[in-house]
């Protein structure tokens, strides 16, 4: 985009007009983008985690974490460690984590937390006797803020699920994202919302970071469902840019079960030239979303989308989507009906062609790792494998 139109772009936003040039035509709210944000795309936890203990260890005045699962394990227990130092070192620690997803971290784990000075609070209880309790809604969010001078968000949990196999752990695939500039504090106003919500102890929001003067991308715009009227933002912006993209959709999803409005946009998609892949996990640990999935792949060959699925010695668990190598994002949002209606989520969207061109080559070299799936081997399936795919498709909005 050139200088004269990236002004006329500010002009309008000033006048809150829609922008219906360039790769702006890819956000339904152009005015919501940060400019002067560095974004940084992190691979699984072999990259993720060092980078994030390291700015909790460079943290000076304040430390946020969002987090559905976190476990007691040797990932776990790092983290836990890096909180309590800083804690302990007069750092504001809040920390806030899902009763579900970290339904087996103990008591005496969180206990050790709070002894060194961190506020930890346990989002939604699954117990009817305690306040906020809940079975269905469920913070899936995976947010850490540092100083609000970086913040992480993504699809890794704290977990050796992603840690590598020689480091004794899971090697799951997924991808997490640093960010330094204005956007650091939208994943903190996110943090805050829930934090509040759940009758955590009241604080002011820091004001927004000064703009990143490096290399940054073209702009970047955080969104995140803490309240109702949010839950249909992160759908449309994936509709939009669907519904104008000209060339490619590039998506890795690990539980992959869009509404019906999503399934034509991609066949619309198609019908219009556009090549349209699907990155799924091949073995998934929740088996039943799997299924569900899986009935569905039919309908979306025959609709010119390709599905392809990783190999099945590792779990993918990314949550990513790449469109006209200008549209990209990256974040904890499923493309089901859980992450439409019942979890907290958040996502990052950007807009950036050389970060879009970045993660397209990546997935190249990803998608030649994956078989494609066919009509053929779909019709294969045995009976009881159909079945159980129509089973658990009618279950899916719980799921």
């Amino acid at each position: 985009m050139s200088k004269p139109l990236f002004r006329g772009f500010l002009e309008r936003v000033r006048r809150r007009e829609r922008v219906g040039r360039g790769p702006w035509k890819y956000v339904p709210h152009p005015q919501r983008m940060r400019r002067h944000t560095r974004v940084f795309p992190l691979r699984s936890g072999s990259e993720a985690f060092p980078a994030m203990l390291d700015a909790i260890a460079k943290a000076r005045v304040s430390v946020l974490l969002e987090m559905y699962i976190w476990n007691d394990d040797v990932t776990g227990n790092r983290f836990r460690e890096a909180f309590i130092d800083r804690a302990k070192n007069g750092c504001t620690v809040r920390i806030l984590y899902d009763a579900v997803g970290s339904f087996s971290l103990p008591e005496s784990f969180v206990d050790t937390l709070r002894d060194a000075g961190a506020e930890v609070i346990l989002y939604h209880p699954v117990a009817p006797w305690r306040p906020r309790w809940s079975i269905n809604r469920r913070d899936h969010k995976k947010i850490l803020v540092v100083d609000n001078r970086v913040g992480f968000t993504g699809g890794i949990n704290l977990s050796d699920d992603n840690l590598p196999i020689e480091e004794g752990g899971k090697a799951w695939f997924d991808w997490h994202v640093g960010v330094e500039g204005p956007a650091v504090y939208d994943l903190a106003a996110s943090f805050r919302h829930t934090w509040l919500h759940e009758g955590g102890t009241p604080y002011a929001l820091p004001e927004v970071p000064p703009p990143f003067l490096g290399r940054n991308v073209l702009a970047v715009q955080v969104i995140s469902s803490v309240r109702l009227q949010d839950r249909w933002r992160m759908h449309r912006s994936y509709l939009w840019a669907i519904r104008h993209a000209h060339h490619d959709i590039s998506i890795m999803n690990s539980y992959f079960l869009p509404e019906l409005g999503l399934r034509r946009a991609f066949r619309a998609a198609v019908q219009r030239g556009v090549s349209v892949r699907v990155i799924l996990p091949q073995t998934s640990d929740v088996a039943a979303v799997a299924h569900a999935s899986r009935h569905i792949h039919k309908r979306l060959i025959q609709n010119g989308i390709r599905v392809f699925e990783w190999p099945p010695e590792r779990m993918m668990h990314a949550k990513l989507g790449i469109i006209d190598d200008v549209w990209s994002t990256i974040g904890s949002y499923n493309l089901d009906r859980r992450s439409l209606y019942l979890n907290l989520e958040v996502m990052l969207v950007t807009l950036d062609e050389q970060l879009g061109h970045e993660l397209r080559e990546q997935f190249e070299k990803d998608i030649a790792r994956c078989t494609e799936v066919t009509i053929a081997k779909l019709d294969a399936r045995g009976p009881w494998q159909k079945f159980l795919d129509w089973f658990w498709y009618q279950l899916r909005s719980q799921l």
